[in-house]
């Protein structure tokens, strides 16, 4: 397993995470012992980053991931999230010391490595939405607090909303991660993307969190499983997944996935899941690419993935062209 440090932290995380959300499932509505000997599992193979929040499963993949840990008692960084509602925003402080206290609890730990602001960022206020002034204002100098109390180790932000409000937060160097949407369907936080690319444009975002020396946690690297190029999904893994920075639905996702196929079919990669994986080691500004399992297989593929490095500069020549092509 290669280990990239996780930008300012100074920890070293493995190239590949354990994603514990609802996509994958296994977390959330997998059987105990399949969840322990999953965990036990990815330990072996060298993964050390492990990251949950409340809403998966509505606190049932924290609390699985902190039974978990207490049996096995490995030696790996955590990784949680805060997403305020509505009504929270009238004390963002307050709400932020809340949830932690909470997920701290379900995961039966007295600190965490990383908690990570989940709600999505605007230039201004709009309902769960946060506005810059929000975070830089009231959301940064609580997870301060909370950092200087003990209880978490570093903050971040995951990089969903308005671009122009990503940039201004990430500029402010308040954040030591970022959680950044970025695969083969919407490669445009490391590439400059042609004129009427489908998806969000985040404007090489990768580019602004290297010059804070963010660390990176890509997320959505097979777009919600898009990017296996079939609609099927495992009975484990959330139903419906609507897409996130890619396309209109989960079909379209689908439908465009399969034009690059051609990726597979020309001999850069085994298949679609593999070259999904190993397309964002490309950049320098990743640390560590986060994915969600089903089963122990996934796990045992991904980490086969990962192992073979990043795409050749021959495969992303040819994505160049690809890419022109999807609508």
């Amino acid at each position: 397993m290669e280990y990239r440090t996780l930008g300012r932290t100074g920890l070293r995380v493995s190239v590949l995470g354990f994603g514990c959300g609802n996509v994958g499932g296994l977390m959330v509505r997998g059987a105990p012992a399949d969840r322990e000997r999953a965990v036990a599992r990815a330990v072996e193979l060298g993964i050390n980053y492990f990251d949950t929040a409340p809403a998966y499963g509505t606190g049932l993949s924290e609390q699985h991931l902190g039974q978990v840990l207490k049996t096995l008692r490995p030696d790996v960084h955590v990784g949680t999230k805060v997403r305020l509602a509505a009504g929270d925003m009238a004390d963002i402080g307050s709400a932020i010391a809340r949830s932690l206290e909470a997920s701290l609890g379900r995961l039966s730990l007295e600190r965490v490595d990383l908690l990570q602001l989940h709600n999505a960022l605007v230039p201004e206020r709009r309902g769960e939405s946060l506005g810059v002034a929000d975070v830089l204002e009231q959301a940064v100098p609580a997870l301060e607090k909370l950092r200087q109390q003990g209880k978490l180790r570093f903050f971040g932000i995951t990089s969903t909303g308005d671009t122009g409000a990503l940039h201004r937060v990430v500029d402010s160097g308040a954040f030591d991660t970022a959680q950044v949407f970025f695969n083969l369907l919407d490669p445009s936080a490391w590439l400059e993307v042609p004129p009427g690319f489908p998806g969000q444009d985040f404007r090489r975002l990768l580019s602004r969190t290297r010059e804070q020396r963010m660390g990176v946690i890509v997320v959505r690297v097979l777009a919600g499983g898009a990017l296996s190029g079939t609609a099927a999904r495992h009975p484990l893994a959330q139903p419906a997944v609507a897409p996130i920075a890619t396309g209109p639905d989960y079909d379209t996702d689908v439908a465009r996935a399969q034009k690059l196929q051609v990726l597979v079919d020309e001999g850069y990669a085994g298949d679609l899941v593999e070259a999904a994986l190993r397309f964002p080691l490309g950049s320098d500004a990743v640390s560590t690419v986060l994915l969600g399992y089903s089963t122990r297989e996934h796990l045992e593929h991904a980490a086969a993935s990962i192992a073979k490095g990043p795409l050749s500069q021959a495969a992303l020549d040819r994505l160049s062209v690809l890419w022109t092509k999807l609508d």
